[in-house]
């Protein structure tokens, strides 16, 4: 990667004469083409990852999930002024989710001489004839300023660049915005840093589109040695909160330079590829997993959240991420759309937004239970004043679920609810307004801060199930007062000893008066702090997993509820009943190895087909109670269990049995995987 060992600040002013001196022989050299420097023509191979992951879930609070991945070879050829030859000769893929993915001819290559005048991407379908900074349009087109003087050393020799920021003098055109480092001497390219403006987008769905070329000194020549490429679409059906993203990621090596290539290699287009045959020959070294690259493999990108980061500095956020406007409807999982629970009955639901400028929208959504004949919905007005601040203002009538984290998905909790009476949701009513602002930091990190007043109460059950016969619903306290919260959330990234490791802090509390606190005395109250911890480590093809949870919650003068701890269920306490082990602290620890083992293939049509495998997940699970709550159906202390699970089918199915040590029993259970629970 491009790095610089010693670095000093020389800021200039936008098109200042320094500036557009170094600007206009950059220029004049992009213009030469390296035909007077001595360069006819060179023929060098491309490795590099084309990746697509996707994200999902409101407000995107999981970092993207890796689809697919393609391992590629590519012969590359130039020849002078301009012409590019790039041959695929060795791929190689896996399919880690279902999905019919297909990518545009030149994301299979590398960027030549740092792009054309006119810049083109996905064959001219994502942009097409936006203007190059560094050409005779651009000068016009652009403002440059010098921000910083980088030398970088090398046992050869030492150079000096610039870093020379851009950025279109009129936003509301097709344009770039980033920076380029330039040689101080030559004005020849050593980098380039780039997003573009909103209105380059031919491609209605793309929310950002970000570029890093790197160059390297080849003998006498700056040529292309590394190249990062991301877009980001968004989803435009059913304002349903999902993205696709794309990254390609190139390394270029082993030139030769001024070989006397035959014009005539170059005929016909510039992107083709081998036969298939030869594709497969191309000889491999390892598992295509575990030889990508840290920053593939763990969905995040630095490169190109610093572009975007010093973009927005430039021009603002509207320049930069198309903000879809406009009316649609809305949901925000499957589930939400028809549902079955004990409280509601069969409910159905319907939502919409609508979108102005500057990242505004309003959302309003409503839900209808057939079995307790209610009404609940929720209107919002949402605004994004910069990529990293959201502020939502909101008033709502809704349930509320007790637990911190979900047993199962809402589409198998509705098919076991309505079949069986096994309903794994615990709501309370919830009545009230407040306000969340959203913040991004630093490594992904998340921080949600809101405040509220509520009223909540009780609910009872209002149908009946085809078999069986539900439980009683929580006994909620009824009560109203203000609330507030903190919520920092870290999405997985690679720590110490090779884990990955995510986690998730939250502090609430509140002051509260009700028909249940009667009681003379000090303003009553709530506090309650929890932590979970996930960590996830591979060895080959094999996987480890650690989870843990902390939770405590107090009042006065007594705790609701509602804010108890409450643990029982495949996920939270595998092996007993849903929540049976419930307390004012309560805490788990989940330790899971998964290996493969050999299972039949399944073919899913156009989205693919699943590897001859399945997952066989063993694990040993600990839940420990302290102080338990007055309903609650256990005493304290530990509650350990053991079981095992299979996943098939991309993982996407998991079915486990578990049993309970202590005062539990057998269970079975088998859902979609809870990674997915966000969705459905």
């Amino acid at each position: 990667m491009f790095a610089a060992p010693a670095q000093a600040r020389q800021r200039g002013e936008w098109n200042d004469a320094r500036t557009r001196r170094l600007v206009e022989r950059a220029v004049a050299r992009r213009s030469l083409q390296h035909a007077e420097g001595g360069l006819a023509d060179y023929a060098a191979e491309a490795r590099g990852y084309l990746t697509f992951l996707a994200q999902v879930g409101e407000g995107f609070p999981e970092p993207p999930r890796v689809v697919k991945v393609d391992q590629l070879a590519v012969e590359v050829l130039w020849k002078a002024p301009t012409l590019s030859k790039q041959r695929l000769i060795g791929r190689r893929d896996t399919l880690l989710l279902p999905g019919n993915i297909s990518y545009y001819r030149d994301r299979f290559g590398v960027v030549q001489n740092n792009f054309p005048d006119l810049i083109r991407m996905g064959d001219g379908r994502d942009v097409r004839d936006v203007p190059h900074p560094l050409s005779e349009r651009g000068l016009a087109a652009y403002d440059f300023a010098i921000s910083d003087s980088l030398i970088v050393r090398s046992p050869q020799q030492t150079l000096r660049l610039f870093e020379v920021q851009v950025r279109p003098r009129d936003e509301t055109q097709a344009g770039v915005i980033g920076a380029v480092y330039l040689d101080r001497d030559t004005g020849a390219v050593a980098r380039m840093a780039l997003t573009f403006t909103t209105h380059s987008f031919l491609d209605k769905r793309i929310e950002t589109l970000s570029v890093v070329l790197e160059n390297a000194l080849i003998g006498e020549f700056w040529l292309p040695s590394h190249q990062e490429i991301e877009v980001v679409r968004q989803n435009t059906w059913l304002d349903f909160p999902a993205r696709g993203i794309i990254r390609a990621r190139w390394d270029v090596c082993c030139y030769r330079l001024n070989i006397g290539l035959d014009s005539r290699a170059f005929a016909g287009t510039e992107f083709v590829r081998a036969p298939v045959v030869q594709l497969q020959q191309y000889e491999w070294h390892g598992n295509i997993v575990d030889s990508l690259p840290s920053d593939v493999r763990f969905a995040s990108d630095e490169d190109a959240r610093k572009v975007l980061r010093r973009a927005q500095q430039l021009v603002g956020v509207d320049a930069l991420s198309r903000q879809l406007r406009g009316g649609a409807l809305s949901t925000g999982r499957i589930s939400e759309i028809v549902r079955v629970n004990r409280v509601e009955g069969v409910a159905v639901a319907a939502g919409g937004v609508w979108r102005w400028r500057h990242g505004t929208s309003a959302a309003l959504s409503a839900r209808l239970g057939f079995g307790d004949k209610s009404l609940k919905g929720r209107v919002a007005i949402r605004t994004r004043p910069s990529a990293r601040v959201g502020l939502t203002v909101y008033g709502e009538r809704d349930h509320r679920d007790v637990g911190d984290r979900m047993e199962t998905s809402l589409l198998r909790n509705s098919i076991a609810a309505g079949a069986f009476g096994r309903d794994f949701t615990n709501p309370y009513e919830v009545r009230g307004a407040g306000m969340v602002l959203d913040l991004s930091a630093a490594a992904a990190l998340q921080i949600r801060i809101a405040a509220s007043y509520e009223q909540q109460q009780r609910l009872t059950v209002n149908t009946s199930p085809l078999s069986g016969q539900f439980d009683p619903v929580i006994p909620a306290w009824s009560l109203r007062g203000p609330r507030g919260s903190l919520r920092l959330i870290q999405p997985a990234i690679p720590s110490l000893l090779g884990f990955d490791v995510g986690w998730r802090i939250e502090a609430r509390g509140g002051a509260f008066r009700g028909r249940d606190t009667t009681i003379a005395g000090p303003q009553p109250f709530f506090g309650r702090l929890s932590f979970a911890t996930t960590m996830d480590r591979r060895f080959g093809t094999h996987r480890v997993l650690l989870s843990t949870t902390v939770a405590g919650a107090a009042g006065r003068p007594d705790l609701p509820a509602q804010e108890y701890v409450f643990l029982g269920g495949p996920v939270s306490a595998p092996g007993y009943g849903f929540h049976q082990l419930t307390g004012s602290f309560a805490a788990t620890q989940h330790l899971e190895w998964q290996a493969p083992i050999p299972f039949f293939s399944v073919g899913l049509g156009k989205f693919g087909r699943s590897a001859p495998s399945a997952t066989l997940a063993p694990f040993a699970h600990v839940a420990y109670v302290r102080d338990p709550a007055p309903f609650a159906a256990q005493t304290d202390g530990f509650f350990p269990s053991v079981g095992v699970a299979a996943q098939f089918v991309f993982d996407l199915i998991r079915v486990q049995l578990a049993r309970g040590l202590r005062n539990g029993g057998w269970a079975f259970s088998i859902d979609i995987h809870r990674q997915f629970w966000g969705v459905l």
